[in-house]
């Protein structure tokens, strides 16, 4: 390996976080040639993850920073959502066990990328992809893991039943509901405006209310559109005739 080949490659990895990605577009922008790429590979500094993406050889990879690495070189608006982004504002009600998961919400795309392979990183990575939650509300804040697009708590939440009841419990759901006393309204406001799916957005208010938020005060229901039909969320359960939706009769029962 020439001094210079090696001068280069030690730049590379003295820049970049250990536990990431490195994307062949953005190598190629930043001055390594695919010659030099293959290069690093060869000379085993670099092992390739999927087409197109590497990491570095021997390292212990974060998914966190690797969404990070992905965003920061793609331009990709990938975000940390639903419940992961709950978890990382300190909002959650129990360990799950196993492998911990992270939840992603994509953009620009609907199928989930190659390099997302569930056994090479600390968690199993879970996308889902939607035009009914608007990913505008994200926010790009700068982690110890890199910068992360991640969802504010209150399309978080609103994502979170999204995914229910296929991915979340409607009653661990509550749980987390009744720790979200400092939702800022004027951001719940614009998502139940905004927000078509009416089921949804019945439950997050029937919620918000059994919880007893103060913010809900704030709320003004004649902007938002709740529908006139009745939804069945779940089967077998309690009819709610305020909100016109049958909910888990565990979480009608349940008081806090």
């Amino acid at each position: 390996m020439s001094i210079y080949t090696g001068t280069k490659i030690n730049q590379l990895l003295s820049q970049t976080n250990p536990s990431g990605l490195f994307f062949s577009h953005w190598l190629r922008r930043e001055g390594y040639s695919d010659q030099l790429q293959k290069r690093y590979r060869d000379s085993g500094w670099l092992t390739s993850l999927s087409p197109g993406v590497m990491y570095r050889t021997g390292s212990k990879l974060s998914a966190l920073t690797a969404l990070a690495s992905c965003c920061l070189q793609t331009g990709a608006r990938h975000r940390v959502a639903a419940m992961s982004a709950l978890e990382l504002m300190g909002f959650n009600h129990y360990v799950p066990m196993g492998k911990p998961v992270l939840m992603v919400a994509l953009s620009g795309t609907k199928k989930r990328p190659a390099w997302m392979a569930d056994d090479m990183f600390d968690m199993s990575f879970r996308t889902f992809s939607t035009d009914v939650l608007p990913g505008d509300e994200a926010t790009l804040r700068h982690l110890p893991y890199g910068a992360l697009y991640v969802s504010p708590p209150e399309l978080a939440f609103m994502e979170c039943l999204y995914l229910a009841p296929k991915h979340y419990s409607y009653v661990d759901l509550y749980y987390v509901m009744e720790q979200l006393v400092t939702l800022r309204s004027d951001v719940v406001q614009r998502l139940l405006v905004s927000i078509p799916a009416v089921g949804l957005k019945r439950m997050f208010l029937y919620m918000s209310e059994k919880a007893g938020h103060a913010w809900l005060d704030d709320i003004d229901l004649s902007t938002i559109d709740l529908g006139t039909g009745k939804m069945q969320m779940v089967k077998d359960g309690a009819y709610i005739s305020k909100y016109k939706i049958t909910i888990p009769k565990e979480l009608r029962l349940y008081e806090g």
